[in-house]
Parts: structure tokens; C-alpha cells; sequence
């Protein structure tokens, strides 16, 4: 692992805003997927977390497995051509550029993130086709106004747009808050898109989880909220669902060769717009 996995190219005013002495979610989550984007303190309580729930690295590799199914779904079976990808997290293997564009060369994503480390990457999610074109805007995903607006440079948002969501929805608190975002990108995209979520679930089958959430709200930034199925489902109201509906990202259309446990604590659903 790099002791410093930030670029030396970085402009200054982006370094100052990143914190090496604090563990954060985006950096974690890089580490639990084999990623060399994070800082000892992000592994520290990344093997913390997993000492209390062992399970923990299958939930990010099902998120990632998720993406992928669901893009090329979308791509090859719904004939989408753009995605607006908010909360993109730090760049790994097989973004959402390169699912789509290794199926459809001529596709156009627009990446959003506030973290200050993606935006340090961010030219890594900037390898478009020449066909398509990829873009990436320094943003929070309360921004909606902002969001929209500079998608609207890249993508036409009078045709069909899939809206990624993945694992971010769950730094809003408050479930009005956060449903009313969702709805407000909703409402703006075409007929025709689609809502790809996953988020963190609590359940009484899963205490562990709970316990590793708890502990990383007490030594971690941004603090995450768990909700249930039932929860992450309301995300999807007045959408069509995709079939299976909401469920363990590890069970959203499975493929051959998966490993995965049958039952994870994020769960995932994609939603079509009529």
C-alpha cells in the first residue's frame, strides 16, 4: 500500500481539504476492495470494522458487482447511452465508463463526488472513448440544482438518463431529506431513465452490522445511516422495478461464477421511469 496516494500534481486548495489523520468512508471502501487510494488510518479502522463484522469486504465487492450488472443491463438490454453517476466514490476497476463504453463506445457519463481525494483521481474517470466523453463535477449530492446543470453539459437530458446512487444516500440523516433529492434529479431526467440505488441496510438477522456502523460513526467521517428494506425501497416509489426488485446486492441478477453470500447488508434495486 502507497503512503501517499495522492497525486503530487494535486493543486494545493484540493490537498488542504483532504485529511490523512481521520478514517473516511470513500478511502475504506477503497482499501476493502484491494485499492491502494487510502492512508493508515483508513486501514486501521477498516480492519477494525471487519474484526466486528468479517463479512464487511463482500458488501463493498457486491456494491461494485452491482454496478456492473446493472450498467451493462442497462446498456446492452435498455439501450442507455448516458449515466449520471453521483457519489462515485475513488476510481477503481471497471468504473461506470468503462462497463458502458466497453458495450456501447459512444456513451456519456457525468461523475459527481464532494470528496476531495476523488477529485484528486478524478482524471482517472476521464478515460473516455473517443466515441463518448466522460465528465466529473466537484459537488455535493445536496446540489441538485448544480448536479443538473452541469450535466446538462454533457449529457442531453431530454433523452433517457440512468442516475447511479450507489452507497451515498445513506450520508443524508434525515429520510425526508433524502428523498426528496432523489426525487428532485428524478423529476428533471427524461421518461425513459432509470434510478440505480443501493444503500446500507439494518436488520435484526444482521446485529454486526449495526455494531460496525456504530463504530465507525464514532471514529469515521461522513456519518452513515442505516435504514431498512422497506426503507430503501420508498426510494423507488413511482418507478417501475426492475425485477428482482430491492434486494442483497448479491442477489440483483447474479452471474456465473459469483461467490458471493447469498445475503448482504447492502441492498440495491434499479427503477424505471415511465
Amino acid at each position: 500500500m502507497t503512503e501517499n496516494p495522492t497525486p503530487s500534481s494535486t493543486p494545493d486548495h484540493v490537498r488542504d481539504r483532504i485529511n490523512t489523520a481521520q478514517p473516511h468512508t470513500a478511502r475504506i471502501w477503497n482499501y476493502w476492495l484491494g485499492g491502494k487510494d487510502n492512508y493508515p488510518v483508513d486501514r486501521e479502522v477498516g480492519d477494525q470494522i471487519r474484526t466486528l463484522h468479517p463479512g464487511i469486504g463482500d458488501y463493498a465487492l457486491a456494491d461494485r458487482l452491482f454496478l456492473g450488472r446493472a450498467v451493462r443491463h442497462l446498456v446492452a438490454d435498455r439501450g442507455v447511452r448516458q449515466f449520471l453517476d453521483v457519489g462515485t466514490g475513488l476510481p477503481t476497476a471497471d468504473n461506470t465508463h468503462e462497463v458502458a463504453q466497453r458495450i456501447a463506445p459512444d456513451s456519456r457519463i457525468v461523475y459527481v463526488d464532494n470528496d476531495p481525494l476523488v477529485l484528486a483521481h478524478a482524471r482517472a474517470l476521464l478515460t473516455s472513448t473517443p466515441e463518448g466523453r466522460t465528465d466529473y463535477l466537484d459537488a455535493d449530492l445536496r446540489d441538485t440544482a448544480t448536479i443538473l446543470e452541469h450535466a446538462a453539459k454533457t449529457l442531453d437530458l431530454s433523452k433517457p438518463v440512468a442516475l447511479m446512487l450507489l452507497g451515498v444516500v445513506i450520508f443524508i440523516p434525515e429520510e425526508a431529506e433524502a428523498l426528496r433529492l432523489v426525487r428532485e434529479l428524478m423529476k428533471e431526467l427524461a421518461p425513459g431513465s432509470y434510478l440505480v440505488l443501493s444503500h446500507t441496510i439494518t436488520s435484526p438477522a444482521m446485529p454486526d452490522v449495526d455494531a460496525a456502523v456504530a463504530f465507525w460513526n464514532e471514529h469515521g467521517t461522513p456519518k452513515l445511516t442505516q435504514r431498512t428494506p422497506e426503507q430503501v425501497a420508498r426510494f423507488f416509489d413511482g418507478l417501475d422495478l426492475l425485477e428482482p426488485g430491492v434486494v442483497s446486492c448479491s442477489r440483483w441478477r447474479p452471474e456465473a461464477g459469483d461467490t458471493l453470500p447469498d445475503e448482504v447488508a447492502m441492498y440495491g434495486g434499479v427503477g424505471h421511469k415511465h
